[in-house]
């Protein structure tokens, strides 16, 4: 009875194995697999992302091709973009955008400097002036060739090298290269079918350039034109060639290693291509300091001092006086800068061998209003300047230069010191007061900054070296500096004497002859 039920299981066993077996009964059959497998469009995205990253980071590091067209040096690159376009960078000036194609890329192309050596060449032989334009078009060809075979292999190499260190896969890593490759082909295909050589009729200006397309010169003239346009830059490149020529074949001067070398800077208004040109003077002069005597900004607001901050930079101390356009958030700016000595008030300080004294300008009139009794406020701010330096020469410690921002308070120091420096209108001009004081105002540094191009014709750069004996602390010459205003391509250098050394002066004394460390400046004036 018990083996009745126990045969019963086994003939239940024996059926269900059955049942799980092929119809030939060989092999069972295939069990389900629970395991999920990745999603394709997932595996798809992650090798997009590998294929873009790599190839970004490649044209990063490698993508640069360093070009010579004609004189100048340039720096070609091409860059990831939304909408395309080329870009051209012309420091410090700002920069030039066109619509030049739609494609993932964009076309950088930065004007790095003039090349010295490739501009005497010009200057040496005028006879290839005439084929300028031609080796420009060379030079921008076989940059742009140059340009498209490096982006490839960087597109190839960081594509594939992100994909060898993500995968670990060479199969995979060349098929990402492979990939990147493709989409570069891709992107040029479309930058070739949407390519407007129109695009410069409309720029889009950025920087100091946005706020002076009339100076820079109507851009549909500039393609109607081209001819005049071109014959400009050949004088361009004549002229600033000329100037390196003759600079270096004036009488060169040994300076004593005594003299002390003052930058005499003022109305800079906000111009930031005036620090490149300040930063220039004081390495080519070997600067001991650097004098401003006011309007460093235009409107004196706390948007603006963000300006200020290259004044750290510049490596030598700073002496600053406020001007009309400064206010006194300016003047707390600038006094929390360690190389910055902001005088006000008649306060005096020795920097770098000499002894300062200067006041600010009584008048806040950013927007060039005229206060009635301004010249009144003027003349008592002189007044009290002048006050100061006769109580500093009373005890003993005498001022050297006195400094204000307009002339009128200037003027109210003859008689109590050497030197009185100021700004204010825009223009150079030096003379000596009834008493004796020599009065030096500047020119802008700026080029009167944004005001550049309201009149018709742009306001020069100004500057100036003052060369100081370092025992007696006086004035022995200044070289003038001028360059042409937004626009313009003139530069002139000229170098004056003070009086008691001039050749034949009497009394006159041997004083050591001003020269900057670089190319060497005359007396005479040079204006290439």
């Amino acid at each position: 009875m018990a083996r009745a039920p126990l045969a019963a299981l086994n003939a239940l066993l024996n059926r269900t194995s059955n049942r799980t077996q092929s119809p030939r009964g060989r092999h069972p059959l295939p069990r389900l697999e629970l395991t999920a497998r990745p999603r394709p469009w997932l595996r798809g995205l992650g090798l997009a992302a590998v294929v873009l990253v790599g190839a970004w980071l490649g044209l990063l590091v490698v993508g640069d091709v360093r070009a010579p067209v004609g004189p100048m040096d340039t720096t070609m690159a091409l860059r990831p973009s939304v909408s395309g376009g080329t870009k051209i960078n012309v420091s410090p000036l700002g920069a030039l955008s066109l619509d030049s194609h739609v494609a993932p890329v964009r076309l950088d192309v930065n004007v790095d400097q003039l090349d010295p050596e490739r501009s005497q060449a010009l200057v040496d032989h005028p006879e290839r002036l005439s084929g300028l334009q031609d080796e420009v078009a060379r030079d921008v060809e076989h940059g742009t060739l140059d340009l498209a075979v490096r982006s490839c292999v960087a597109v190839v190499a960081g594509a594939t090298a992100l994909g060898l260190a993500v995968y670990r896969r060479p199969r995979r890593a060349l098929a990402a290269g492979g990939l990147a490759l493709a989409l570069l082909a891709a992107s040029g295909a479309s930058a070739y079918a949407t390519w407007n050589p129109k695009s410069v009729l409309e720029p889009r200006f950025s920087g100091l350039l946005s706020s002076a397309p009339s100076v820079v010169g109507n851009a549909r003239s500039i393609v109607t034109e081209f001819d005049v346009y071109q014959k400009e830059l050949a004088r361009l490149v004549t002229n600033v060639t000329k100037l390196y020529d003759v600079t270096s074949t004036l009488p060169a001067y040994r300076p004593d290693p005594s003299t002390i070398r003052v930058l005499h800077v003022s109305d800079i208004h906000l111009n930031p291509a005036s620090w490149k040109i300040i930063g220039s003077l004081v390495k080519q002069y070997q600067v001991n300091v650097i004098v401003d005597s006011g309007d460093t900004m235009d409107h004196g607001t706390a948007a603006e001092n963000g300006f200020l901050d290259p004044v750290r930079d510049l490596g030598v101390p700073y002496v600053w006086v406020r001007g009309n356009h400064d206010s006194r958030a300016t003047q707390h700016y600038l006094e929390r800068m360690k190389n910055v000595h902001v005088l006000d008030d008649g306060r005096a300080r020795t920097v770098a061998g000499l002894r300062f004294a200067g006041t600010g300008d009584p008048q806040f009139t950013p927007d060039r209003s005229t206060v009635p009794g301004s010249e009144a406020s003027e003349e008592l701010a002189g007044a009290r300047l002048a006050s100061a330096l006769r109580d500093q020469r009373a005890a003993g410690t005498p001022v050297d230069v006195a400094i204000a921002h307009e002339p009128s308070a200037a003027r109210e120091t003859d008689g109590e010191v050497p030197l009185v420096l100021c700004g204010h209108l825009h223009h150079e001009g030096t003379e000596t007061l009834p008493y004796g004081t020599r009065l030096r105002m500047e020119g802008s540094t700026g080029g009167s900054g944004l005001r550049a191009v309201e009149h018709k014709y742009p306001a020069p750069i100004e500057a100036s070296i003052l060369y100081f004996d370092r025992d007696s602390r006086r004035l022995q010459a200044w070289d003038a500096i001028k360059l042409g205003g937004l626009g313009l391509t003139t530069a002139e250098v000229s170098r004056h004497l003070a009086d008691e050394n001039r050749p034949g002066a009497t009394g006159a004394t041997r004083s050591p002859s001003p020269s900057p460390a670089g190319p060497s400046s005359g007396a005479a004036t040079t204006s290439p």
